[in-house]
């Protein structure tokens, strides 16, 4: 068993209706100007004014930034900040799926200790605590609400960098499945997966603990046994609340444990191609599946019993029953089977994978790979 260390220091609130509970949160974190990061996605459906609404109705003051895009950039979180910064708030809220969250963390390292978010790429670079977020997910799927990381996309060298540190780590998560019901099935999909991944990347990590384990098995159980569910009826309350939950689970165990390859490969097909970044984790799935499968003590069959449709355990398991599995959720739900249908094209490849070869990522994966074989990967997806 390796040595680890593991703390959960945030205050997760759940329940249906739970946001109507940010009043008393924002007053317990003692903050009464509120500064509220989001996107214009979620404003043109309402969800933006809801919160707006109810910091209002609790007397508290709001300056709000909603210029976040997809895969945010350095320039993006140099507006939010030196926005925070002018208006004179002490906490943020961090609204939307896993851009917004980014935004947010950054905003945080750079309000309280300034410079530019290059300097704290990488792992463990931000000095101390930073201003206290209030994570507020709308999609089940990055994790991002309970997680020690950013990942910023730096145009100038087409890179998506990660800015890892648990100082990062949001100070309270409200968990309300009602803010995930009016999803597109196709961003259910794609978060689904993205969630199931940090739960199947974190379980089978180099760096995987007994605590993790335990997340990221209940992760498993509640994503494998609800996304279909899910995605075919986001009205369906009871798919919705496993769903967000198997989420933020997903997302404890690789704040801690890490994720791996696919994850490192996907950054920089998002970085170059614009593709979505749980659509990008999802087609290279069932390629790292397989390669890791040599590296397999055991945990593909779990896994295996965690996300067939059949609850009755397998037997006579091989781990390519897994691969194909993955391969016929992907379909079920709509995600695309290879690289080249979402846009990638070969020219791209030994750049990706030199980017994808050095990322933390890879250190955790269970089985190690250099830049040929990263390459041949990304063929392989393609």
């Amino acid at each position: 068993m390796n040595d680890f260390r593991f703390k959960v220091p945030q205050v997760i609130e759940f329940g249906v209706g739970s946001l109507k509970k940010l009043p008393e949160i924002l007053k317990e974190s003692k903050s009464e100007h509120v500064f509220l990061i989001s996107d214009h996605g979620l404003e043109s459906i309402g969800v933006v004014k809801k919160v707006q609404d109810i910091i209002a109705e609790g007397g508290l003051k709001c300056t709000t930034f909603l210029d976040v895009i997809p895969n945010p950039t350095v320039d993006v979180v140099n507006d939010s900040a030196k926005l925070y910064k002018e208006s004179g708030a002490t906490s943020i809220i961090a609204l939307g799926g896993g851009s917004p969250m980014d935004v947010a963390k950054a905003t945080g390292v750079l309000a309280t200790y300034g410079g530019k978010i290059t300097d704290y790429e990488g792992l463990y670079k931000v000095p101390g605590p930073i201003v206290p977020i209030i994570a507020i997910p709308t999609t089940a799927g990055t994790g991002s609400e309970v997680t020690a990381s950013a990942v910023i996309t730096d145009e100038e060298r087409n890179y998506k960098m990660s800015v890892i540190s648990y100082e990062m780590l949001p100070k309270y998560a409200v968990l309300d499945p009602e803010l995930i019901m009016t999803a597109p099935a196709s961003v259910a999909a794609s978060c689904g997966v993205d969630a199931l991944i940090h739960a199947m990347e974190a379980y089978v990590s180099n760096f995987a603990s007994p605590f993790t384990d335990a997340m990221a098995e209940k992760a498993m159980e509640l994503i494998g046994a609800n996304i279909r569910r899910f995605v075919a009826n986001r009205k369906d309350v009871d798919a919705a609340c496993a769903m967000m939950t198997g989420s933020t689970f997903a997302g404890m165990a690789f704040a801690w444990a890490k994720l791996g390859n696919v994850h490192a490969m996907s950054h920089p097909v998002s970085a170059y191609f614009h593709v979505a970044h749980g659509v990008a984790n999802a087609v290279l799935l069932p390629t790292v599946v397989e390669y890791n499968a040599l590296a397999d003590h055991g945990r593909y069959k779990k896994i295996y019993n965690f996300i067939r449709e059949s609850k009755e355990p397998a037997k006579d398991f091989k781990p390519q029953m897994l691969v194909d599995e993955i391969k016929k959720l992907n379909a079920d739900l709509g995600i695309p089977a290879s690289l080249s249908e979402v846009g990638v094209t070969e020219d791209k490849i030994e750049a990706m994978a030199k980017d994808a070869v050095v990322h933390p990522n890879v250190m955790a994966n269970p089985r190690q790979t250099n830049l040929k074989e990263m390459i041949a990967l990304y063929k392989k997806a393609l």
